[in-house]
């Protein structure tokens, strides 16, 4: 089996920054073992502390190992594409916010926001232990809606798959090239001082 490519050969910060933003990226590979229990809970753990509005932690995760149950349920959701590589992974996720507040049930504008925040932090959990962590948009979002009882003051944001490292060999012929870091702009391209003046 090949080993995950090394991010930090590939990825250099224009500005100083943690190693770990640069560590995380979203391969596709994966070899189908399980996660230890105490794993996957580090991986929401580090989500549960994510910044939210008011402390509302309006994030909630939905998931499936491989070899249970609620397997079948969750890999049906996904488009056609990621169901060609996610069979690998040792656990799919549902991201899931609440869109009103706990707190008086008004409208909470920003939750999608705070659970892209707590994705992030699974995201760069997994990164540090090692494992593919990769978001997905390609799924049902009205079956995954039905199919896992999300009621209707919960929006479905996205799904991810977690396992660890496979061999890209194993992947579909058109995802083995993308299997590498990619680059990002420059920041000077996602900022502007003042007024929108891209």
């Amino acid at each position: 089996m090949s080993e995950l490519p090394n991010a930090l050969s590939v990825r250099e910060a224009d500005h100083p920054v943690e190693p770990l933003f640069l560590q995380r990226w979203s391969p596709r590979a994966m070899s189908g073992e399980a996660l230890a229990e105490d794993q996957l809970m580090q991986l929401f753990e580090a989500a549960r502390w994510a910044p939210s509005t008011y402390n509302e932690q309006e994030w909630r995760f939905l998931y499936a190992r491989r070899d249970t149950p609620h397997w079948d349920a969750f890999f049906h959701l996904l488009a056609e594409p990621n169901q060609g590589w996610c069979g690998d992974a040792a656990v799919l996720g549902v991201v899931l916010s609440k869109k009103t507040f706990t707190r008086n049930g008004k409208p909470n504008p920003v939750h999608t926001f705070d659970a892209g925040l707590a994705y992030q932090n699974l995201a760069l959990q997994g990164a540090a232990m090692g494992l593919v962590v990769h978001g997905m948009a390609g799924f049902d979002f009205d079956k995954a809606r039905k199919e896992l009882n999300v009621p209707e003051d919960f929006a479905v944001e996205a799904m991810f798959a977690v396992g660890r490292h496979g061999d890209p060999a194993d992947l579909p012929e058109e995802l083995r090239e993308r299997e590498e870091p990619s680059g990002r702009k420059p920041v000077g391209e996602i900022i502007c001082e003042g007024p929108f003046a891209f």
